[in-house]
């Protein structure tokens, strides 16, 4: 089996031996190169690489040029531990054939190869032999998404915190769970008491002191004429499906707003179609919409719509403008997370008639589509209205293992509930002190409101408790400042989970934690896979790989509806689906990390398929496909990532250039002066020209050229796909 993506993994995660992760970037696709056994001595080896240095590199890196802050003829090749952190540098730039530049002399393939296998050899000797950890942020926030997980695995509660909480900054590499700039502000601990307090109360079942609405809106560009979610029903198009939890038991609403122009004209009305409202797949409700127009009326444009009557019949007007009024229903629900289908019944595979041209933009918006689809707008959930009872929901029976009305006795059942509780909250064994605070909490409320409000109040504290919100890992006592130590097995149970899981460690981590066998490699590596075989693996794919990929951010592009009309959410929300579940099946396959560039397989639906040009995939499900036409292959042919790098009008071969030098190689351009020129829109006689023609003039600004030299070529192996994805052979 190939062990090189757990290699990678764990290596990411820094769950290494020593105080924090040492600087390995090497060797994990390829180990690194052990000279010959008759190579000859490292003196030998470095005056012959000196050499090489002097000829091609120090023309320009020296001590009077200083070229990128450079100086490489002050540098003595033959004891690169001296210097380690600036061969590294150039050990990148060697490896990714940035240096020397396009251009200048270059020595041959052999020579280069042998400079590497000798930094990177020299190098790792260094660090074997004294390594140098570093560390780590001594308290490091955990990030929203963390924060939303932790309470999940603690206290069984699925709650989406993105409105609870702000979200995170990221660094300059676009991560957003960098300890350094997890900052902490005032404003910032109002939101955790405030979220602690509303997450506690919904876990323990205390009804709210209100009936609430929440709306699920539908983009306008969410196209409803085929099955939409797993959770809808077979034979049914349109709507949407959403996880909503239901604090308590007793009586709620869902009203349904049906898709209108911007003049609020509903779509869709010329024809009867049942609309359908399910709870956990039992029908609630059957609405039948459209068609009770009067047998006179004639649509009208859009634009007059709720204006005048003189295009219609005026009780026409009424119900093109108000027939979803009544499209509400009232229900008893149990407590805890249900799913809310809302959708059309089917009557049709493909729809009658000329088939039409999607529309995107201004064009969709002023479109009265009377002979179509009618489409959900959104849907909004109400209540309690009444109140029943807290239920039995999956939170209740995780934190109530005893209670006092169950006959056991209540001091005790307090204590034994918060310090199982707060061992899983602090990821380590809790002392006398930290169940005594929370106990304090406890009586406070127990005495005027009870058992239950007493916990609830305790847990609230423990959600707002620094030992829960920050990871702390904490020197010990007797270690010389400065020195290297092994990192506690505690620190690294929280490194691991909160790397493959952004989230606590489950018990079975902690208890090998607890009991110190965690610093085994033969254990890590099972809880590696074990924890990778967990269905929680999955937010190793949205929170590092979403990052790391820029996958994460196909939700906030947005494609110019001109220059690119089939772009719809339908294809957004495929972008990013295909790209987990291409990632996420490298993971749980344990396959290279190689294939993440060289896999010739993808994952579509129907509507991916069609824009990729693949025939013979039917239907919102997603599988996996087996690409032979040799166009695309690996993440670089992925909608998503072509999408991200690319402007709303036109593809850019200088941000997909970047993007690989920076994500992929490790070799980032340095930023681009303040007063450089844009790219011109038009060649030297104002003929248009083509984009690759228009980056030749801008490099030949020899400023200019050091930057994109070396990224403008990579960006144009990714010309064929077009600001969306699609494949081309032409541009303009």
């Amino acid at each position: 089996m190939n062990r090189g993506l757990c290699v990678l993994l764990v290596t990411c995660a820094g769950i290494v031996g020593l105080a924090s992760p040492e600087p390995a970037a090497r060797g994990l696709a390829q180990a690194p190169a052990q000279p010959p056994t008759s190579s000859p001595p490292v003196s030998a080896r470095g005056t012959a690489h000196r050499g090489v240095l002097d000829r091609y590199c120090v023309t320009c890196h020296n001590e009077r040029l200083r070229t990128a802050g450079l100086a490489l003829d002050a540098m003595d090749v033959a004891r690169v531990d001296g210097g380690a952190e600036v061969w590294e540098q150039v050990l990148r730039k060697l490896r990714a054939g940035a240096m020397p530049p396009p251009g200048r002399p270059r020595p041959d393939a052999g020579t280069t190869a042998g400079l590497i296998s000798y930094l990177e050899t020299q190098l790792d000797r260094a660090a074997e032999a004294g390594p140098v950890p570093g560390r780590t942020e001594a308290f490091h926030r955990l990030n929203r998404a963390e924060y939303q997980n932790a309470v999940r695995d603690l206290l069984a509660v699925d709650i989406d915190v993105s409105g609870l909480l702000p979200a995170d900054d990221a660094d300059a590499h676009g991560f957003d769970n960098m300890a350094d700039v997890l900052t902490v502000s005032p404003a910032l601990l109002d939101r955790y008491l405030s979220a602690a307090r509303k997450i506690s109360r919904l876990a323990v079942g205390i009804a709210p002191t209100a009936s609430t609405i929440e709306t699920y809106r539908i983009p306008l560009l969410l196209y409803q004429d085929d099955r939409l979610s797993e959770d809808l029903p077979f034979g049914s198009r349109g709507g949407i499906a959403v996880r909503h939890r239901f604090p308590v038991d007793g009586d709620y609403s869902i009203r349904l707003r049906l898709q209108r122009t911007y003049t609020d004209y509903i779509r869709g009305l010329g024809t009867p179609q049942h609309l359908d409202v399910r709870v956990d797949g039992r029908l609630v409700r059957r609405f039948t919409v459209g068609g009770d127009a009067p047998t006179d009326a004639k649509a009208v444009p859009a634009s007059f719509a709720g204006n005048t009557p003189l295009f219609g019949d005026p009780e026409w007007e009424v119900y093109v403008l108000e027939a979803d009024n009544d499209l509400e229903v009232t229900f008893p629900a149990r407590a805890g997370h249900r799913v809310v289908g809302v959708s059309f019944e089917r009557k049709l595979w493909q729809p009658e008639g000329v088939l039409q041209p999607r529309q995107t933009g201004f064009p969709l918006a002023i479109n009265e589509r009377w002979d179509g689809n009618a489409a959900v707008s959104s849907v909004e959930i109400g209540g309690p209205h009444t109140v029943d009872g807290p239920g039995d929901t999956a939170s209740r029976r995780t934190i109530f293992a005893c209670h006092p009305s169950r006959g056991a006795d209540e001091a005790r059942c307090a204590r034994d509930t918060l310090a199982r509780l707060a061992r899983r909250a602090y990821r380590r064994p809790v002392t006398d002190h930290d169940v005594d605070v929370l106990l304090q909490f406890y009586e406070e409320r127990r005495r005027t409101e009870g058992f239950e409000a007493g916990i609830q109040l305790a847990l609230q504290r423990m959600l707002v408790d620094p030992e829960f919100i920050f990871r702390v890992e904490r020197d010990p006592v007797d270690i010389a400042p400065g020195a290297a130590y092994p990192v506690s097995d505690l620190a690294l149970a929280s490194r691991l989970s909160f790397f493959l899981w952004s989230s606590i460690p489950d018990d079975e981590l902690l208890d090998l934690a607890i009991r110190g066998e965690l610093a085994d490699a033969a254990v890590q590596e099972r809880q590696v896979r074990r924890m990778l075989a967990d269905p929680r693996a999955s937010e190793l794919v949205d929170n590092f790989v979403g990052q790391w990929l820029l996958t994460r951010n196909v939700a906030t592009v947005t494609p110019d509806p001109i220059a690119f009309p089939t772009f719809d959410e339908n294809l957004r929300a495929a972008f990013r689906q295909e790209s987990e579940l291409f990632v996420a099946s490298i993971i749980g396959n344990d396959r290279s990390v190689v294939d993440l560039l060289a896999a010739d397989y993808t994952y579509v639906n129907e509507r991916l398929a069609k824009h990729y040009g693949i025939t013979g995939v039917y239907g919102n499900r997603f599988r996996r496909v087996t690409l032979g036409d040799g166009r695309r292959g690996g993440v670089l042919g992925h909608g998503s990532l072509l999408t991200v790098t690319s402007y709303p009008n036109r593809t850019s071969p200088v941000l997909r250039g970047k993007w690989v030098l920076e994500n992929l190689l490790g070799t980032p351009p340095p930023a681009p002066p303040p007063d450089v020129p844009p790219l011109p829109e038009r060649g030297r006689g104002g003929e248009p020209v083509s984009g690759r023609a228009l980056l030749e003039q801008h490099r030949e600004n020899p400023v200019c050229a050091g930057c994109h030299a070396p990224m403008d070529p990579l960006g144009f192996a990714l010309e064929n796909f077009d600001a969306i994805g699609g494949w081309r052979t032409s541009d303009a």
